[in-house]
């Protein structure tokens, strides 16, 4: 169905991601996990994606793209920078470790915000809603086999790690169909300015 939609003509169709990013020492620290992981379990996967929290996943066309972008500033501008606390590991059986995002009040206040004022622009079409993720945690790897997740998760599930920082925004990141590497497209800064400020923009 994806690559259909791909091919037709003048109509680009783009896989996006709406994330928090950790500052720079912390995403390192991050990327050591995933190395040590991917070397531990023949999981090359972990090194993909660079560590983040992701609040939304979707597939559109990229005519779509300016007032999505239009739509994401309004709500930045009325949000306030998050404290994202981290700490220790959790997992999705049987696909998915991550690392636990403790503070998780704040983030789905944001990406059910997201949502209500969104959701009819990111849907494709019936096969393709967007996806929103309430549930936030910071990957270190997915798609695993069987034999990676379950003695990944027998060594993670005892493993510690703790880190913080503050999201003063969110990026907008996208990739065509079918591509493993993102781009971004726009940095949007939580301004946690009062709503009668933005109001204006809401309907841009």
């Amino acid at each position: 169905m994806k690559n259909i939609i791909n091919n037709l003509p003048g109509y680009r169709v783009y896989e996006y991601l709406l994330v928090l990013n950790p500052h720079e020492e912390l995403r390192n620290r991050i990327m050591q996990v995933k190395q040590h992981f991917a070397e531990t379990y023949e999981a090359s996967t972990a090194l993909y994606s660079k560590p983040h929290i992701t609040l939304v996943s979707y597939i559109q066309y990229e005519m779509f793209e300016e007032r999505i972008i239009n739509r994401l500033k309004a709500i930045a501008m009325g949000f306030h920078p998050i404290k994202v606390e981290l700490k220790n590991y959790g997992s999705f059986p049987s696909h998915t470790i991550y690392i636990n995002v403790v503070s998780k009040l704040p983030v789905q206040s944001l990406v059910k915000q997201v949502r209500t004022e969104t959701q009819r622009l990111m849907k494709l079409d019936a096969d393709n809603k967007p996806h929103f993720i309430l549930e936030p945690h910071l990957t270190i790897a997915r798609k695993l086999l069987p034999w990676q997740y379950e003695k990944g998760w027998l060594e993670y599930s005892h493993k510690h790690f703790t880190g913080r920082f503050i999201a003063d925004g969110m990026l907008l990141l996208k990739r065509p169909v079918g591509e493993l590497k993102y781009q971004v497209v726009q940095r949007f800064e939580f301004q946690n300015l009062p709503v009668s400020t933005k109001q204006g923009e809401l309907f841009v």
